[in-house]
């Protein structure tokens, strides 16, 4: 159930994803979901967010070894996520985006749970860049900046049902993170 609440609301957002098709997606009965989820809805796309998060923990823990800089990582990330747009025909993006965009005005709990997922993508980012020797100001401030376009750049590329606006913000990245 919560592999099919992640791909639905990766592709159809909070309100797209209803209860009754992620129990068709996931082939459960209607039981088990509030067995599993009491809290309902919110608790299942809670869950999903957090394996969302933790998916794109696995996939940076996976390039870390082949990237020799922060700005290696990112390009390899970026790189990543395009091609899992292609191969979904551009249907899915970022979930967390698409969630927080949906709700994060009027629902606390998951606004906490996008908020302490992009918290956790900046402060991994910002640690990085300053084991490469920014500042932690300027760190803290290019890892915003660069999670801010990544997100932008994701829903340009599907918007516009192609990878250049991953590509063109995987450029200026490289150009942010290069020490003067």
């Amino acid at each position: 159930m919560v592999e099919a609440a992640w791909s639905l609301i990766e592709a159809k957002g909070y309100y797209g994803a209803g209860l009754n098709e992620v129990l068709a997606v996931a082939d459960a009965p209607r039981g088990s979901l509030y067995h599993h989820f009491p809290g309902g809805k919110d608790e299942l796309i809670g869950e999903a967010l957090g394996v969302a998060g933790r998916e794109v923990d696995r996939i940076v823990g996976e390039l870390v070894p082949k990237a020799p800089t922060t700005c290696d990582l990112v390009q390899a990330l970026l790189e990543r996520l395009a091609d899992r747009m292609v191969a979904a025909d551009y249907a899915k993006g970022c979930p967390v985006a698409t969630v927080a965009l949906e709700v994060s005005a009027s629902n606390d709990s998951l606004q906490s749970i996008c908020g302490g997922i992009y918290s956790s993508w900046r402060r991994a980012l910002a640690d990085a860049l300053r084991a490469e020797g920014h500042d932690v100001a300027e760190s803290d401030e290019l890892a915003t900046t660069a999670l801010a376009l990544i997100e932008g750049a994701l829903v340009l590329a599907r918007a516009d049902r192609s990878r250049v606006p991953i590509e063109q913000v995987g450029r200026r990245i490289a150009k942010l993170f290069a020490i003067d």
